[in-house]
């Protein structure tokens, strides 16, 4: 079996990191000439090529990407090796990067992401912002997943796979009601001040017309794009709210707030969106593949 050339590897390290080979062979005091042929010897042992050229800049392709990060974490196990060897102590991870839409529910991003949570070999690197802002990203492999509540279609620029990770039924919560007084759905929907989500959401769409179809007027307290802010208000202001019980999971196994209903016909879906492509990180199939049950589970008070 052929060996991987580990002088070509470390000045592609090189040409990757500066972005321009004109600086890398500077840095690296060898001719451009040089370095170019050396990382052609190394795209030709590898079978891939590892950088194309848009206009004078270099870019990485795909294989260049993957080949950066294991170039990365094999010059770090070098240094870890000096470390161990020098003072005894070893530090190995691996990287995850992932982005979440802001209005996201908290508590379903940290039931994603709980089996990683406390393991010292993993990095995470967590972002958040709009939709088109975290697939931007994406998509130029700043990402490797974004999470979002909305589904989205491939495109021929965009090769997004977007996969359903959990679906909820929608509910209508609040603080305890008096004893004998159980909450009537949709009989009692017009007697509470609501918080829903913005118009823009789709739970908020999908409760506008089923409260068209059923005839129902209803109070209005305030309108809440992030679920963050939705959950604090339904525990602090009592009114009811409109979400998905895992936004609200530690409330209700608390017994702070209760589930008045369960809206009909109403859910909300939770989509993990990546990019098509050769190299799927193992960390992030593992995540994936978790069943919707545990996803939803909310954290067992200790």
């Amino acid at each position: 079996m052929q060996r991987l050339n580990f002088h070509h590897l470390h000045y592609f390290w090189a040409v990757a990191k500066e972005g321009n080979l004109t600086r890398a062979a500077q840095g690296l005091h060898v001719s451009q000439s040089a370095l170019s042929t050396q990382i052609r010897q190394l795209e030709e042992q590898l079978g891939q090529a590892l950088f194309e050229r848009r206009g004078r800049a270099l870019e990485l392709t795909e294989a260049g990407r993957l080949a950066l990060s294991y170039a990365e974490s094999i010059f770090a196990s070098g240094s870890e090796l000096m470390a161990l060897l020098r003072d005894g102590r070893r530090h190995e991870h691996q990287v995850l990067r992932l982005g979440a839409v802001a209005t996201l529910s908290r508590n379903f991003q940290e039931n994603f992401l709980r089996p990683l949570l406390e393991r010292e070999d993993v990095e995470l690197i967590l972002q958040s912002g709009s939709l088109d802002e975290l697939l931007a990203r994406l998509k130029v492999h700043k990402l490797d997943l974004v999470l979002s509540n909305r589904a989205v279609q491939a495109t021929a620029e965009a090769h997004w796979r977007c996969r359903r990770i959990a679906r909820q039924p929608v509910s209508l919560v609040g603080r305890p009601r008096p004893a004998g007084q159980p909450f009537r759905f949709p009989q009692d929907l017009a007697d509470v001040p609501l918080l829903l989500p913005g118009r823009d959401n789709d739970i908020r769409a999908g409760f506008e017309m089923l409260c068209e179809q059923l005839g129902i007027r209803y109070r209005l307290r305030a309108e809440v794009d992030d679920m963050a802010l939705l959950r604090l208000l339904a525990r602090d202001c009592g009114s009811v709210a409109l979400l998905p019980s895992v936004v609200v999971q530690d409330e209700l196994r608390d017994g702070v707030l209760v589930e008045y209903a369960v809206v009909p016909q109403l859910h909300e879906s939770f989509y993990g969106i990546t990019v098509q492509r050769h190299f799927e990180p193992p960390l992030l199939r593992s995540l994936l593949r978790r069943p919707q049950g545990e996803v939803l589970a909310p954290v067992p008070p200790a």
